[in-house]
C-alpha cells in the first residue's frame, strides 16, 4: 500500500513537488506532531531509483521517525536514503561530499542550519550539488535568538510550499486539543515589582486601592492548591508517561528532588528518567523511558531542551512544563511534544509558571486560533473549522481576577486609557494596535482595546452607546482578528510599495513599530495559492502591485527594468527572441570565458545577462493563459506591448532547443530527426551550424547559442555526446567496463563508441583534453585498449 499521508500533508506535499519542478526548492513549515517527516519519506518512497541525502540535527531523530515510518507503513524500507547529520556533514572533506550524488536533498529542522558551523556544511553540499531539488522540513522557519533570521528565506528564497501555525493545526483538527492546565509555583519577586509600582503611584486613593487588591492577591496565591493536590486531580492517567521540561541543569535537579512531594498522592515510587545531553541519542535514559511499559507506575522523563523538536514519544499523556519565560518556538515545541495527528486522545498540558506574568503566554496559540476561525470564515472554509477554543483549567483563576483588577488600578480609568488611545491615533492616524503594546508611559492600550472589543461582542454594559461613539471617533475597528491583521498588513505593504517600489519584501523585514511585514506577505501569498484568501483581499492587494509568485516578483522588477531601457531606445517591445541585455538593458555582445567542471573553457554569457527576448515572449504567453495580473498588464502596455506570440522561424528553434535542454541537459545530443510540434529540431541545429561555420550568422545569435553550449563543429559534438554518455554510465554502475551488447536507454550504442576512442588514441587524433576527460571517467589507454578498445579501470 505504500505511505499514506494526512490530507494536510498529501497538499503539501503536492504543492512542494510543483514547486520543486518549478524552482528547484520548497520549504514546509508545520507545527510539531503533524507528522510533515512523513512528506520526506514520501518524496523518497515515489523516488526509489533516486539518492536522497537527508540531513538532521541528530541519529536519534532520525532514527525516532524511521520507527515511526514503519510502523505506519510495512511496504517502504528507506534504503535509498543517504543520512547524515549535520554535525557529520561539516566535518566532511570534499572527496567525501562529491562521492554522495545525491538526486534530492533533505533538509530536516532547516532552521537549525542557521547554525555556524552546521550552516557552513550545509553551504558546502549546497555548492557542490546547486541543481539538486532541496526540499526542506521545520516547525518554524525563524531564528528567534539570531535576529530573527529567517532560514526559509535564506535556504530556499522564500519558496514555502506550505505553512501552517499551531494555532491553524488545532482549528482544523489536525492536532486534538489540549487539556490545558495553568498554576504557579513562584510568585514572590512578582509582588515585589508590584508593591514597587504601587510606591510610585501619584494619588493617594489609587495607592490605597491598588494596596488593598495587592494584599488579596498575595493572601489568594498563599491559599492556592498545592503541586501534589493539582497534579492528583488533573493527571488523568495515572500510570501515563510524562515530560517534563525544565529551564537548566540545576532546576531539573531540583525538580527531581521534589518528586515525593509533587507527585506522591499518585505513586510513592514513580519511574525517573532524565535527559540533559544535548544529543538525546547519547543517553540511555531516554532509550529507557521510551521502552518503559510497566503500567502500575507513572513515568516522568526529566529534559532540559532535548526534547523540543523532532522526536515523538509514543503514548505521551502529556507534558509538564516548569518554565520561566522562553521564546514562542520553545513554548510551542514543547506543547507538542503532547500533540500528534496520529492521536485520538486529548493531551494534558500542565503549565507551571514562574511568575504572574507568565500567566498570558497561551494567549498566543489562542491568538492564533481566533486568526485561523476568522480567515476559514472570510474564505468560505467554515466546514474546516473543528476546534474554536480548547480547554484551560486555572487553579489560580481567582489570582487571575485579582491581578487584572491590580492592573486596572495601575493603569487607571476607562478615560485615562481612551485618552491613551486617542494620542496614538492622533499621531499614527489608526488604531492597529498589537494588542501587546504598551505606550511610552506605561499603559497597555493594545491590551485594553482587544478588552472593549470583546466587551462589544458580549454586550457588556459597561461598554455604553456614548462610549462606543467616543472610540469610533477616533477609528476603533471592531473587527475579528484576522480583519484587522490583514488592514494593518495591508496598509504596511502599501507604504513598503510607495518607497520601494514593488512588494518584494525580505521575509525576516519587520516594521519600524514591530510588525512583521515580511511573515505576513508570505502569509497571504500561501493563503492566495490555497484559495483561501477572500475576493476583496485579493483585489486590494493586486491593486498595490502583490504578485502572487514571490520569486516571479523579484524577477518582474528586474526585467520590466530592461524592458523599459529596450523601449526608450527602439519604441517598441518587439525584441527579437535571442536579445541578450545588461543591467542597463543594452545588448550584450561580448562573453566571458568560465571553467565548466570538467576543467575545459568554455563560452557562456556574462554573469550580468539577462535574456529580454526569452521573458518578453513569456510574458506574452502568461497574457494569453491569463496569468498576468492588472497591474502587470497595465506597466507592459505603457510600454507599448503587442501581445500577439507570432515568432520567426528562428525564435521557434530557440525556444525549443532550450526546452530540450531542460528536459534532456544537453543541446548537442539531440538525435536525428528530433521534432517538437512537427518543427524538426535536429535540422534547425545542423542549420545553425552551417550558418556559423559559413560566417552568416549574426553576433547576438552567436552568443545566444554559445550560452545555450552549442558545439558549432559537427565532429566535436559527436563526440561531446558520447562522453556524456560514459559519464552517465560511470555514475549509474560505478565503472567504465562497459558489456559488449550494452545500448543506452535511447539506442546509443555506448561500447562501439569507447572501442572507437582507443582507435583515436592510438592513431594519434585524440586531443590531450579528450583523453584527461576520458582518463578522468576511469579509462587506461595502451597498446591493449588500442587493439581491443577494452576499459580497464
Amino acid at each position: 500500500m505504500g505511505i499514506v499521508l494526512y490530507k494536510h500533508n498529501f497538499e503539501a506535499y503536492r504543492k512542494a513537488l510543483s514547486m520543486l519542478d518549478k524552482c528547484g526548492k520548497a520549504a514546509i513549515i508545520h507545527p510539531t506532531g503533524t507528522g510533515k517527516s512523513m512528506i520526506g519519506f514520501k518524496l523518497a518512497e515515489d523516488n526509489r531509483d533516486k539518492n536522497i541525502c537527508w540531513l538532521s540535527p541528530s541519529e536519534y531523530i532520525y532514527r525516532t521517525q524511521i520507527d515511526n515510518l514503519k510502523n505506519s507503513c510495512e511496504d517502504y524500507e528507506p534504503d535509498n536514503i543517504s543520512f547524515f547529520t549535520y554535525a557529520k556533514l561539516s566535518n566532511l572533506t570534499g572527496n567525501e561530499l562529491e562521492s554522495i550524488k545525491p538526486d534530492y536533498i533533505v533538509l530536516d529542522e532547516f532552521h537549525r542550519c542557521g547554525a555556524e558551523v552546521w550552516g557552513t556544511g550545509v553551504e558546502k553540499l549546497l555548492s557542490c550539488y546547486p541543481d539538486v531539488p532541496l526540499l526542506g522540513l521545520s516547525a518554524t522557519a525563524i531564528r528567534y535568538l539570531d535576529n530573527c533570521r529567517d532560514m526559509a528565506d535564506e535556504l530556499f528564497d522564500g519558496n514555502v510550499a506550505s505553512e501552517m501555525t499551531l494555532g491553524e493545526a488545532i482549528v482544523r483538527g489536525i492536532l486534538n486539543p489540549p487539556k490545558y492546565e495553568l498554576s504557579i509555583y513562584s510568585y514572590r519577586d512578582s509582588l515585589l515589582r508590584y508593591e514597587k509600582r504601587i510606591a510610585g503611584l501619584h494619588y493617594e486613593d489609587q495607592r490605597k486601592k491598588a494596596y488593598n487588591f495587592l494584599e488579596e492577591l498575595r493572601r489568594a496565591l498563599d491559599m492556592a492548591e498545592g503541586l501534589d493536590v493539582i497534579f492528583d486531580r488533573h493527571m488523568t492517567d495515572k500510570t501515563g508517561k510524562y515530560i517534563v521540561f525544565c529551564s537548566g541543569y540545576e532546576a531539573m535537579q531540583e525538580a527531581i528532588l521534589r518528586c515525593g512531594e509533587w507527585f506522591g498522592k499518585i505513586d510513592p515510587e514513580p519511574h525517573i528518567y532524565s535527559v540533559y545531553s544535548e544529543d538525546s541519542a547519547s543517553d540511555s535514559s531516554f532509550t529507557g523511558f521510551k521502552e518503559d511499559s510497566d503500567s502500575t507506575h507513572l513515568r516522568l522523563l526529566f529534559c532540559i531542551d532535548a526534547l523540543n523538536e523532532g522526536i515523538h514519544v509514543k503514548d505521551v499523556a502529556g507534558v509538564i512544563l516548569l518554565r520561566p519565560t522562553v521564546s514562542p518556538i520553545v513554548f510551542k515545541q514543547q506543547i507538542g511534544r503532547a500533540l500528534s495527528a496520529s492521536k485520538d486522545t486529548k493531551p494534558v498540558i500542565f503549565d507551571i509558571v514562574n511568575n504572574i506574568e507568565n500567566l498570558y503566554s497561551i494567549d498566543a496559540v489562542r491568538e492564533e486560533m481566533e486568526v485561523a476561525v476568522s480567515y476559514m470564515h472570510y474564505a468560505d472554509c467554515e466546514a474546516e473549522t473543528v476546534n474554536e477554543s480548547f480547554e484551560i483549567i486555572s487553579e489560580v483563576r481567582n489570582c487571575l481576577e485579582l491581578f487584572d483588577k491590580l492592573e486596572g488600578v495601575l493603569t487607571s480609568s476607562w478615560d485615562t486609557m481612551y485618552m491613551e488611545a486617542k494620542q496614538y491615533f492622533e499621531k499614527n492616524g489608526n488604531l492597529n494596535i498589537e494588542q501587546g503594546f504598551v505606550s511610552q508611559t506605561g499603559y497597555p492600550v493594545g491590551r485594553w482595546l482587544a478588552t472593549q472589543r470583546t466587551n462589544r461582542r458580549k454586550g457588556d454594559p459597561s461598554l455604553d452607546a456614548e462610549r462606543i461613539a467616543r472610540l469610533d471617533a477616533i477609528g476603533m475597528d471592531w473587527n475579528y482578528a484576522a480583519e484587522r491583521h490583514f488592514n494593518k498588513g495591508y496598509e504596511k505593504a502599501k507604504a513598503y510599495y510607495i518607497e520601494h517600489g514593488n512588494l518584494d519584501v525580505p521575509a525576516a523585514y519587520d516594521t519600524e513599530d514591530g510588525f512583521h511585514l515580511g511573515s505576513w506577505c508570505r502569509m497571504v501569498r500561501n493563503r492566495y495559492q490555497e484559495g483561501r484568501l477572500a475576493e476583496g483581499y485579493v483585489e486590494a492587494l493586486e491593486n498595490i502591485g502583490m504578485q502572487w509568485d514571490q520569486v516571479f516578483s523579484r524577477k518582474w522588477d528586474f526585467y520590466m527594468k530592461c524592458a523599459g531601457a529596450y523601449y526608450e531606445k527602439n519604441g517598441d517591445l518587439n525584441v527579437p527572441i535571442d536579445y541578450v541585455c545588461g543591467d542597463d538593458g543594452r545588448r550584450l555582445t561580448e562573453y566571458h570565458l568560465h571553467d565548466s567542471e570538467d576543467g575545459t573553457s568554455t563560452k557562456r554569457a556574462t554573469d550580468k545577462a539577462y535574456r529580454l527576448g526569452i521573458w518578453i515572449s513569456t510574458q506574452r504567453d502568461n497574457y494569453a493563459k491569463g496569468r498576468l495580473s492588472k497591474t502587470q498588464i497595465a506597466e507592459l502596455e505603457k510600454l507599448h506591448m503587442s501581445w500577439d506570440r507570432r515568432k520567426s522561424r528562428w525564435d521557434k528553434g530557440f525556444e525549443y532547443a532550450l526546452r530540450y535542454i531542460r528536459e534532456h541537459g544537453d543541446i548537442n545530443s539531440v538525435p536525428a530527426g528530433y521534432k517538437y510540434d512537427d518543427f524538426n529540431l535536429a535540422n534547425w541545429i545542423r542549420a545553425q551550424r552551417t550558418s556559423y561555420n559559413t560566417g552568416k550568422m549574426a553576433k547576438e545569435r552567436i552568443i545566444s547559442l554559445e550560452a545555450a553550449g552549442l558545439i558549432w563543429n559537427p565532429q566535436e559534438a559527436l563526440w561531446e555526446k558520447g562522453y556524456i554518455h560514459a559519464k552517465d554510465y560511470v555514475r549509474t554502475h560505478g565503472n567504465i567496463d562497459v558489456p559488449p551488447h550494452y545500448v543506452c536507454e535511447d539506442g546509443y550504442k555506448l561500447k562501439n563508441w569507447l572501442v572507437n576512442q582507443g582507435t583515436r588514441y592510438k592513431t594519434g587524433r585524440m586531443s590531450e583534453t579528450q583523453q584527461e576527460r576520458l582518463e578522468a571517467l576511469g579509462m587506461t589507454f595502451d597498446d591493449r585498449v588500442g587493439k581491443t578498445g577494452n576499459m580497464i579501470a
